[in-house]
């Protein structure tokens, strides 16, 4: 179950965390995995690693939130199976003190840039007789996370925008879900860390993790799992949903 032979992946962001995590997971599962990171060398690592595990892979590189570059590469790549959009950036900061540069920076990576994806990929699925997309939203969307504002909109914006494509392509056999996932364990957490709160990092490490009523944060490979099920043909009837994997974040933290 949940091989993916024959088929082809792109995954954005595939160059480190949840993306890579991804990209690898669908690599041991049989599927030609296109890994795209405005990164070259952290996609090259991530492609090193699924062809070293006898994988197929390739790197893809470019900006997601320009629609050119965009087109350009889905095209070259041509046939596409399964998107997965994982490329983001986060932001700490109310309303009132999230600068103009800085919403623009959150909105044009995590909303144009999925929307910049979607526009390239569907065409493509489309002549391909359909496809599977799988956006990254997160808990952020689901309820009100302090001084995360610019954040949290654009993943509410990535959850509208999945229940859109659900319901315009559900006659092109195309489907699009999307997963929540709360904190997980990846080289952006330990970055973040490392940058506020430095001498503190193992602390603050637990505290964070004792948010999730499981008492840790999730692994990527934890939610590359859910990614390959909601991607793979075993999922074939579900379509335009969100998808909780939060260590019981929003359901039991009362």
């Amino acid at each position: 179950m949940f091989q993916l032979n024959n088929k082809t992946a792109l995954v954005t962001g595939g160059g480190s965390g949840i993306g890579k995590a991804v990209a690898l997971t669908f690599g041991q599962q049989g599927a030609t995995v296109h890994v795209l990171d405005v990164n070259q060398d952290k996609a090259g690592q991530t492609v090193e690693e699924i062809t070293n595990a006898g994988g197929k892979a390739f790197v893809s590189t470019c900006d997601v939130t320009k629609q050119e570059e965009v087109v350009q590469e889905f095209r070259r790549i041509g046939k596409l199976d399964i998107l997965v959009n994982s490329a983001g950036v986060s932001h700490i900061g109310k309303a009132d003190s999230t600068s103009e540069q800085d919403f623009d920076r959150i909105y044009q990576v995590n909303v144009k840039g999925v929307y910049n994806c979607l526009f390239a990929a569907i065409p493509l699925m489309k002549e391909n007789g359909g496809g599977a997309i799988l956006n990254l939203g997160s808990i952020a969307a689901n309820l009100g996370l302090s001084d995360r504002f610019a954040y949290s909109m654009s993943k509410g914006a990535v959850q509208s925008m999945t229940l859109s494509v659900a319901k315009d392509y559900l006659h092109d056999n195309i489907r699009c879900n999307s997963i929540s996932p709360a904190r997980v364990h990846t080289p952006f957490v330990d970055g973040f860390l490392a940058k506020n709160y430095p001498g503190q990092e193992a602390d603050m490490f637990q505290k964070l993790s004792k948010t999730q009523p499981i008492g840790r944060m999730a692994k990527p490979d934890e939610i590359a799992k859910l990614v390959l099920y909601l991607c793979s043909d075993e999922a074939s009837f579900i379509t335009g949903n969100d998808y909780p994997i939060d260590g019981g974040f929003v359901k039991l933290n009362g």
